[in-house]
């Protein structure tokens, strides 16, 4: 198993920052895939930036310039950093690993954005 533990979330009026973090341990045999994803409330999950193996990332266009996701050189922590944050972006932020096939979810964190 692969267990996932997400941190950073909080309260933050819109213009400000947060970065987050995601660890995964358990079982991981090598490098995985991770990814943010995102829930509003009364919506869908969707995709906030994801980052390959080999370092590769990519953005939903909500995301881009203002997020950036990285992650710790060989190891299986991703960071989001989220700036110019709007209130539009309040939501519980899951990071995902993904490993042979595999998605790993973590519990989530919220990120709430006054106006």
């Amino acid at each position: 198993q692969v267990q996932l533990v997400e941190s950073g979330g909080g309260l933050v009026q819109a213009g400000g920052s947060l970065r987050l973090s995601c660890a995964a341990s358990g079982s991981i045999f090598g490098i995985g895939a991770m990814a943010w994803y995102r829930q509003a409330p009364g919506k869908q999950r969707e995709l906030v930036a994801g980052i390959s193996e080999g370092g590769n990332t990519n953005y939903a266009d909500s995301a881009k310039g203002r997020f950036t996701i990285s992650r710790d050189k060989g190891q299986n922590t991703v960071y989001l950093e989220m700036n110019s944050l709007r209130p539009e972006d309040t939501a519980v932020y899951y990071c995902k690993f993904l490993q042979y096939g595999m998605d790993y979810w973590g519990k989530g964190t919220l990120v709430t954005v006054s106006s």
